[in-house]
């Protein structure tokens, strides 16, 4: 049995003309040449590489032990392959050109408009009111050329995105201030280029403590006994039979474990007048910007392993990655890698600036939501019925609702703490399965942008569940009315 209300309503507001000609005149002018651009011309060499790599990856990882098997002089099957990869370059690099010759882009006073294709024309536009972050890309044989890739997440779900690659690095910044800049409603004189906004570091992830975090992470444990067990059966079976069997896995075991190193590497959290700014990457490096109200539901973990160091992840959900996965997820949603108590005030200092929690501090209101149990912290936990479906963790269960937000802690061996701004909730929904029937349970849910932020309070009292959903669905219409105009330098 399942129910929910929608709150997404848009709120109606009657705009004076002066007032709506004040708005759109700061972004007559984004950008000093409002014409027509081309991408650097080293792009289609840099989009030609990933081709080859690709194919031989799909080579080894697929094919290893039949390319062994050959009854080949070594000389022949060294040659066959590097002949196969350099025509492969060749297309790749020819077929990069003509992407190339018929893409370009325009910015103008509204949106970002975007043409490619060479069979199939494809036009883009991207809403400059929707912009959700900015982020510069430098891949590793990008910055050998000076080049960066400049990426739009625009609210609008999978498939959003926006992609100029490659600029000149200069170019890059330039665009993304003017982007910035015009989607926040700030004045910029025509016929100059907006400035970049200064900014002030918050956190910085020490290189050490990214690295004990990593070995001390489940991914690394699972990777090492895949490894040992790989080991044994080798060792059993007198050959690397079990070793290619396994490769596929291996290889994403240990993939996940240096991407979440690579990723980590030099983070650094910063706050600036166009919104809250990360930088990191070893081999990528990537500048993302996140224009201030765009984050839609944060949660806090703690993996059992780190609680004697007192090390907390964040994790966001932005409505313009909502698309991504993989590794472009796991470097577009983590907002905090590994950080200690304190920089993870820092950091909900900048995102949420105020949760409503009165004279209370809000540091105190997330500390009992991470450690707490039970009522602590002013939390409504679930029934004792529920430690029928849930024996280890019921205690930990719960909810509050302050002000601006709403919070909902769960785990008890991996302790997690939900926060989600009553103005960023899509819409709410009460479930019951039929063994929750059977003890009078109920669950809420609460429905942002899809993301690694999945909401919910499990296992409440019916009345509970009823009261919080009709409670909530009135205070999230009440605060996405109030919220004020997506050009925020402008409320």
């Amino acid at each position: 049995m399942s129910e929910g209300h929608r709150t997404d309503e848009p709120a109606v507001e009657v705009v004076p003309a002066e007032v709506a000609a004040r708005l759109d005149a700061p972004t007559r002018a984004v950008l000093t040449d409002p014409g027509w651009r081309r991408l650097h011309p080293v792009t289609p060499v840099l989009r030609a590489w990933k081709a080859v790599a690709a194919v031989l990856a799909v080579v080894v990882v697929q094919n290893g032990d039949d390319l062994l098997r050959l009854d080949l002089p070594g000389w022949v099957l060294t040659l066959s392959i590097l002949g196969g990869l350099l025509l492969l370059a060749v297309v790749g690099a020819v077929y990069s050109a003509l992407a190339w010759r018929r893409t370009r882009y325009r910015i103008d006073a509204e949106a970002v408009h975007v043409e490619r294709g060479i069979l199939w024309r494809q036009q883009r536009r991207a809403q400059l009111d929707r912009l959700q972050a900015v982020d510069v890309v430098r891949p590793l044989l990008g910055r050998l050329f000076g080049l960066a890739e400049l990426r739009l997440e625009v609210a609008g779900g999978s498939g959003s995105k926006v992609s100029l690659a490659y600029l000149q690095e200069e170019e890059a910044q330039r665009v993304r201030n003017a982007l910035l800049a015009a989607s926040a409603g700030v004045v910029v004189a025509e016929g100059e280029d907006a400035p970049e906004a200064p900014q002030r570091e918050v956190v910085e992830v020490p290189p050490t403590r990214l690295i004990v975090s990593t070995l001390r992470s489940g991914l690394t444990i699972w990777m090492v006994l895949g490894l040992i067990g790989i080991g044994i059966g080798c060792w059993f079976a007198k050959s690397l039979t079990p070793l290619f069997g396994s490769l596929a896995g291996v290889l994403g075991l240990v993939s996940a474990v240096w991407q979440r190193f690579s990723t980590g590497f030099n983070f650094t959290v910063a706050d600036a007048p166009d919104g809250l700014r990360m930088s990191h990457g070893l081999l990528e490096q990537r500048s993302q910007t996140v224009p201030p109200g765009r984050v839609q539901a944060l949660r806090i973990t703690q993996p059992l392993l780190w609680r004697s160091a007192g090390w907390w992840r964040v994790d966001v959900n932005v409505a313009g990655y909502s698309g991504e996965s993989g590794k472009a997820s796991e470097q577009s949603t983590t907002l905090l890698p590994v950080g200690t108590l304190d920089e993870l005030g820092l950091v909900l200092a900048i995102v949420l600036p105020d949760l409503g929690t009165g004279t209370e501090s809000p540091l105190d209101v997330v500390r009992a939501g991470l450690t707490g149990s039970s009522t602590e912290g002013g939390f409504t936990p679930a029934p004792r019925s529920a430690r029928w479906l849930d024996p280890l963790s019921w205690r930990r269960r719960g909810y509050r609702v302050t002000e601006h937000a709403f919070l909902s802690r769960n785990g008890r061996f991996v302790r997690g703490l939900d926060v989600v701004p009553h103005a960023r909730t899509q819409s709410l929904g009460v479930s019951q399965g039929p063994v929750q029937r059977r003890l009078g349970l109920a669950s809420v849910v609460l429905h942002s942008t899809p993301g690694k932020v999945k909401p919910r309070v499990d296992h409440l009292d019916p009345a509970t569940a009823a009261r919080l959903l009709a409670e909530q669905t009135a205070r999230s219409r009440a605060a996405r009315a109030g919220s004020g105009p997506e050009r925020w330098m402008s409320r």
